[in-house]
């Protein structure tokens, strides 16, 4: 079963999930792509189609560790308005379970109360949007249960954090070398 699910919104930012994706399983963490539609294909913001792996439906809650929203827009417009995801991330931060989010998408979790009392990043020109959360200039934000990240640029970062709260530094550090991230020429 999924230890991570990350949630396809017509519109979404597709490097954003696809980094995290593509990270998640080189750190041997299962993670699924799940699409908040009736139909596994999910159109990203850029018009790249890309197929799920489940529809929301299908997918196992009980199991997953952490729910992660890629921004993207309308794609996070999308995920605010589709009300079971809503539950299901208030559900998740109300038992102190992990959620993360990048660029526009932090502004769903701060809408849904869930960043009040936390320290959160997003794309600059969302920042006023955060509602609850204490907007924090930097790449990416851990506080307590909650991971956020900037944008597609930090996106190697974000996906590194979300390892390294499931598996560990060592994990996050190993995976990132094998992607030669930051290496010194």
């Amino acid at each position: 079963m999924a230890q991570a699910l990350i949630f396809l919104a017509p519109g979404y930012e597709e490097v954003e999930m696809l980094t995290v994706v593509d990270m998640v399983r080189r750190a041997e963490i299962e993670i699924e792509m799940v699409s908040i539609t009736d139909t596994l294909e999910v159109t990203s913001s850029h018009k790249v189609t890309i197929k799920a792996d489940k529809l929301f439906s299908e997918a196992d809650f009980d199991e997953a560790q952490i729910l992660i929203l890629p921004g993207g827009v309308p794609g996070t417009p999308n995920l605010r308005a589709f009300e079971p995801l809503c539950d299901k991330l208030t559900e998740f931060a109300k038992a102190g379970k992990k959620l993360a989010a990048v660029c526009a998408a932090p502004t769903v979790l701060g809408s849904l109360g869930i960043l009040k009392g936390k320290k959160a990043t997003c794309y600059p020109t969302f920042a006023d949007k955060l509602e609850t959360g204490d907007y924090v200039k930097q790449p990416v934000v851990v506080d307590g249960n909650i991971i956020t990240s900037r944008g597609m640029g930090t996106c190697i970062d974000f996906a590194g954090a979300i390892i390294e709260n499931l598996k560990g530094k060592t994990a996050a550090d190993e995976v990132k070398e094998k992607i030669i991230y930051n290496d010194v020429y």
